[in-house]
């Protein structure tokens, strides 16, 4: 069998792609069943399906950011600037989509404490700046998970049709459909817990392929002999921009290029991706701030080893006979880390690939899929069609938003397709067209001074400027050939980018500098204000009750409310406002220390230097990498079972309560109020 052609048969695609989607739909449905019947959180309801009852402790929450921002390109992308660029390349991707995660940790404090009952953000946009406004960002918003959505979709339908020969448009369907079923039958909580199923799974696998390339595989095996591989594939076609044309090296002009790139689009798909929000909004305000930076610093370690282990071995497996001949259209649409794998690992490797990639692409679906369906739901039917919604009719029409945007992520993925877009191409792009926003966003939630005329004229002007300038940009270094494959240069991209973002940036700021709001927030902290508040539980507290309120007055913060209308009121004690101060000045120190740390102090140095690294280099930058993954598996597949351990234990005594005596383990409220 050749090497180009599909390792696996046809049939293993559509068992991966529909049985695993089907098991994860049964999961759920369990997931759901014990939620109803073991605790007092019912998916039935909809603050509980959009938000998980705001609720969760940081330890899922970071493992659910973990799982959001693993994306196919978090996969296939970062293994493909490995392979093109070499060492720097999984830096430059791990650190340019890390600090965004990072410094969102100030917008979620910030959302704690301005508009602590909005369901998005677009939501606080609107009651600040009125319907203008929140129509421009709602472009700005719908276009990220279009985008977003589009990318998973084509990345994941790429690798499984070069893997099995599954067919593109069934691959592009069935993906977002699977999960659409999970998503319905369980909502955000339930979500979440499949998205750690996922981001154990994906550790597991990411340490077998680790493990493999670097310690027992025939092909490489060792530091030693990947260090030949690559100073042999350096000779043999040196690396344009590169020191000495070497893939073992920081000093890389492209890598630096792609590194911008990589920044500035991922700040727009973080902080205008309502996936992110939701997790904000999903997580307890006493510990969001500490979910978003350990859910950035686990995140990390995935991009990292994954494009330093397959990205690094695709190269080194150059000419090897079962190493697929990749083309540069193979390369752009992030088939190198699956070629390595088969190569590696034959059958097994490639099955194990596909796995991956498959709950890497459904976690991340799922995600966009919430947040879609949270903005039409919260931002276009309550908003301009059904003002005094019930409650049925809200999770009616959430439930709707989820299957109609899945049957739309299809239908772009398919579109792209077929016109030649591939997923590296919009990784690229999508700074372009979303970076102008990312300024007016912040502003709008964390700034009073921000100014709402400049805001939206900085988020247009951005835009247009920005498609201009990569437009232009395109046309002059390719003679006024403008083509899918001339438009993608990194040049290219890297002015759109910078222009978009730039421009953005600088109009909002110096109009709200020179005429200046005064903003209290008052109106945003209004959003889904509950109108009364639960008087507490009458009658002297009981031993469990003393116990927990000496819990909660401790530094011990991983404890969970038991029902909704607990959660409902620990989250009121939990607003205070010099808290969430607080936790926004420790989260803006360490945001901006780490990012400092993660794109200037550490990669320049070493981009200066021109250091070609030797087998002790290489060595030290593997065993580093393998030492922050397990750091990272450690705080977000162990961390979230140890905090969750009381939760865990009323539910397994619930069940061996049914077990012995049936239908005596179902959940009561400890004060015997009616639960929802």
């Amino acid at each position: 069998m050749s090497a180009n052609e599909p390792i696996l048969p046809q049939g293993a695609g559509y068992g991966v792609v529909v049985g695993i989607g089907l098991f994860f739909s049964a999961f759920m449905v369990c997931l759901t069943a014990i939620q109803a019947r073991y605790t007092g959180f019912s998916p039935k309801n909809s603050e509980e399906f959009n938000s998980a009852s705001r609720s969760v402790k940081p330890g899922l929450i970071a493992s659910g950011i973990v799982s959001a921002w693993t994306w196919a390109a978090t996969l296939l992308q970062s293994s493909a600037v490995a392979y093109k660029d070499g060492i720097s390349g999984p830096w430059w991707y791990g650190a340019g989509a890390t600090v965004q995660v990072l410094l969102f940790a100030q917008l979620a404090a910030k959302l704690k404490l301005n508009a602590p009952h909005a369901h998005t953000w677009l939501e606080i946009v609107a009651a600040r700046w009125g319907t203008f406004a929140h129509l421009v960002f709602m472009f700005f918003g719908l276009a990220t998970n279009i985008i977003v959505s589009s990318m998973l979709i084509l990345g994941g339908s790429a690798t499984v049709t070069a893997l099995t020969g599954m067919h593109t448009i069934a691959a592009c369907f069935l993906i977002p459909l699977g999960v659409a079923i999970y998503v319905v039958v369980g909502g955000m909580r339930a979500t979440l817990l499949c998205d750690y199923t996922h981001t154990t799974v994906l550790f597991a696998i990411i340490f077998v392929f680790v493990f493999t390339v670097y310690a027992t595989s025939e092909k490489i095996g060792s530091f030693s002999a990947m260090h030949a591989l690559l100073a042999k594939a350096s000779a043999d076609q040196p690396v344009p921009g590169n020191a000495q044309g070497s893939y073992l090296t920081m000093r890389s002009k492209n890598g630096l290029i792609f590194g911008v790139i990589n920044v500035i689009g991922n700040f727009a798909t973080v902080f205008q991706d309502q996936a992110y929000w939701q997790r904000a909004i999903a997580s307890r305000p006493a510990t969001c701030v500490k979910a978003y930076l350990l859910g950035g610093l686990a995140w990390f370690a995935i991009p990292f080893m994954f494009s330093t282990t397959l990205g690094l071995a695709a190269v080194a497996l150059r000419g090897d006979p079962d190493m697929r001949v990749l083309s540069p259209e193979d390369v752009s649409a992030g088939l190198p880390a699956s070629a390595a794998a088969a190569a590696i690992l034959g059958k097994p490797g490639a099955a194990a690939l596909l796995i991956v990639l498959f709950l890497a692409v459904t976690s991340a679906t799922s995600a966009e899929l919430i947040a879609v369906s949270s903005i039409l739901t919260y931002d276009v039917y309550k908003k301009y069609f059904n003002p005094t919604a019930t409650e049925d009719q809200i999770l009616k029409v959430s439930h709707a938003m989820v299957a109609l945007f899945a049957i739309v992520m299809g239908l772009l993925g398919l579109i792209f397709f077929y016109i030649g877009i591939s997923m590296g191409w919009l990784y690229e792009f999508m700074g372009v067209v979303l970076g102008s926003a990312v300024v007016p966003i912040a502003m709008c939630i964390t700034w009073k001074k921000a100014n709402k005329w400049g805001c939206i004229s900085g988020a247009i002007a951005g835009f247009c400027v920005g498609v201009i300038a990569w437009l232009v940009t395109t046309s002059a270094l390719n003679e006024g050939s403008l083509t899918v494959t001339t438009t993608g240069g990194d040049l290219e991209m890297l002015a759109g980018n910078l222009a978009s973002i730039g421009v953005g940036g600088i109009v909002t700021v110096v109009t709200s500098l020179i005429w200046p709001d005064n903003f209290d927030f008052e109106s945003t902290r209004a959003i889904n204000k509950p109108s009364h508040e639960k008087a507490p539980p009458q009658g002297p507290p009981s031993m469990d009750d003393t116990e927990s309120e000496k819990k909660r007055g401790s530094t011990d913060v991983s404890l969970e409310p038991v029902s909704a209308d607990d959660a409902a009121a620990e989250e009121e004690r939990e607003l205070d406002p010099v808290a969430l101060n607080k936790s926004f000045n420790i989260a803006a120190w360490a945001s901006v220390v780490l990012t400092l740390v993660m794109l200037i102090i550490i990669p320049l140095p070493l981009f200066f230097a021109q250091t070609v690294y030797g087998v002790g280099g290489l060595t030290a930058w593997v065993v580093i990498g393998m030492i922050w993954a397990f750091c990272s598996a450690i705080s977000v597949v162990l961390y979230p079972l140890y905090e969750s351990r009381e939760a865990l234990s009323v539910i397994g005594r619930g069940v061996i309560k049914d077990i012995f005596a049936k239908g005596s383990g179902k959940f009561t409220h400890p004060h015997s109020e009616s639960t929802v």
